[in-house]
């Protein structure tokens, strides 16, 4: 992957990181900023932390981590969950918004209902999920890109097994797009 190294890049990359993990130190930070390709001085990551409006809170476990305000309509800042990369946020949003799954190669198509794209897309973004590349959401379609060139399957096989248990990853496997019951037996 390549990396742009500008400003806002790495600030991106900050709320990233603050949202997937707890951060208990400046220091941590810089060391987690590296491994991504960004080389950064304790004065430049604190001036940075300022401007994002990080604040340090106290976990659940009584220890203190940097947090960012939240994105929409509630902008409190609050710790990385607890569970890695977010997956039980990701499971709840795959429940109340995946309607259909198709996939293609290492491309990936999701329906919502109107108005639900980007709100699980942007889950997706920000869940560890090593093999998606990427999201791109429209008002109910989420074309989202894989990194294994015939990984789209197996990313699809996953978020309905998310959405709705064991069952729908068996549906991936077929040639149709795979749909979401609304209701025991019913299609959407």
């Amino acid at each position: 992957m390549s990396v742009v190294h500008s400003k806002p890049a790495r600030h991106q990359r900050i709320v990233g990181l603050l949202g997937q993990t707890r951060v208990r130190s400046q220091s941590e930070l810089v060391g987690l900023l590296a491994a991504d390709g960004f080389q950064v001085t304790q004065a430049t990551l604190s001036r940075d932390l300022d401007e994002l409006g990080a604040v340090k809170l106290r976990d659940a476990q009584g220890g203190l981590c940097y947090a960012v305000p939240g994105e929409g309509g509630d902008s409190t800042p609050r710790p990385a969950p607890d569970e890695p990369g977010g997956v039980e946020r990701l499971r709840r949003r795959c429940e109340d918004l995946l309607v259909s799954v198709d996939s293609s190669a290492n491309i990936v198509i999701l329906r919502t209902p109107p108005g639900g794209a980007q709100f699980l897309a942007s889950t997706i973004d920000h869940t560890v999920l090593p093999e998606v590349i990427g999201t791109v959401a429209g008002d109910d379609t989420i074309l989202l890109v894989t990194r294994d060139p015939t990984g789209g399957a197996a990313v699809a096989a996953q978020l309905l097994a998310l959405a709705d248990g064991a069952e729908a990853a068996e549906a991936a496997e077929s040639n149709e797009p795979a749909r979401i019951p609304t209701q025991q037996g019913e299609s959407p």
